[in-house]
This record gives C-alpha cells, sequence and structure tokens, in this order.
C-alpha cells in the first residue's frame, strides 16, 4: 500500500502560483492530498510608513471573502486544466507569505510555489518568498520560474 502525500501549493493570484498548482494537482497521484494556500496580509502596523502612502500606517484592509474568491478560482481554473485530479483543500491564512508557507511544509510532503523572477537586488533588500522557502522549508520545494510558466499552460 502506498502512503498518502501531501502537497501543499502557494497561490496569490499571479500567472506563476496557477502554474504551481497545476504542476501540484499533475503530481498528485489518487490518493495524495493537495492543499492551496493563499496567504493574507496581517494588518499590522508598517515600520516607517509615510502617511501619505499608507494613511494612519497600516495596510487597507481587504475583505478576507475576496482572499477566498480570488483562491476559489484560481483552484477551479488549475483543477479544470489539471484534468483527473483531486480537488484540493482550499487555505487562506494570515500573516507573512514565506512564514506561512514555511509552517504549512512542516505538515507537507512537498511544497510547490511560484516565482516571480525577481531581481537579484530586490532580492537581497527584501528577499523573495520562493527563495525563503527554499532555505527553510521543512520538506522538499519545487520553484515554477517565470520562464517555465509558459510550458505548463
Amino acid at each position: 500500500m502506498t502512503s498518502q502525500r501531501t502537497i501543499v501549493a502557494g497561490v496569490d493570484g499571479s500567472v506563476q502560483s496557477e502554474a504551481a498548482l497545476r504542476w501540484a494537482l499533475q503530481e498528485a497521484t489518487g490518493h495524495d492530498r493537495v492543499r492551496a494556500v493563499l496567504v493574507r496580509a496581517r494588518e499590522d502596523l508598517l515600520p516607517g510608513t509615510s502617511y501619505a502612502i499608507q494613511p494612519h500606517g497600516r495596510r487597507p484592509v481587504e475583505r478576507d471573502e475576496d482572499y477566498a474568491t480570488l483562491l476559489h478560482s484560481t483552484v477551479s481554473k488549475a483543477t479544470g486544466q489539471a484534468g483527473q485530479a483531486p480537488p484540493p483543500t482550499e487555505v487562506v491564512a494570515i500573516g507573512d507569505p514565506a512564514t506561512e508557507l514555511i509552517k504549512e511544509s512542516a505538515t507537507a510532503d512537498l511544497l510547490v510555489v511560484g516565482s516571480h523572477g525577481a531581481r537579484p537586488l530586490g532580492e537581497l533588500l527584501v528577499g523573495s518568498v520562493a527563495t525563503q522557502c527554499v532555505r527553510h522549508a521543512h520538506c522538499p520545494v519545487v520553484v515554477i520560474t517565470t520562464e517555465s510558466t509558459h510550458r505548463l499552460r
């Protein structure tokens, strides 16, 4: 008897994350579980924000339903293109995307994320979610690059 694997796919509404979810669904066998995770930024005070850019130093609050709808539409589109894959579990988490995906990786056998192709200087200054996941995940990580996205459509 084969054991059931858990594959976590990070979703953020981008073409790359949709490709990552499709890849995860194609990789999953009939007895594997896929968990699609979208992370909503926490409504915290932003350090050093300009009042003109972020009034009162806070991120604008979007509705949780908007995130759930975005996740569900991405999952629906990806499952339609993936064929016979089992439907994934949809999870909307709150926090820093890299941190939350790394937490999710603790109970996963594989983490799949899309890369937005950030420039090296940008990664040095803020770091990318994909880079942080590769460095700190508790399981193997597959990164779907911008270049490979068109092949996975």
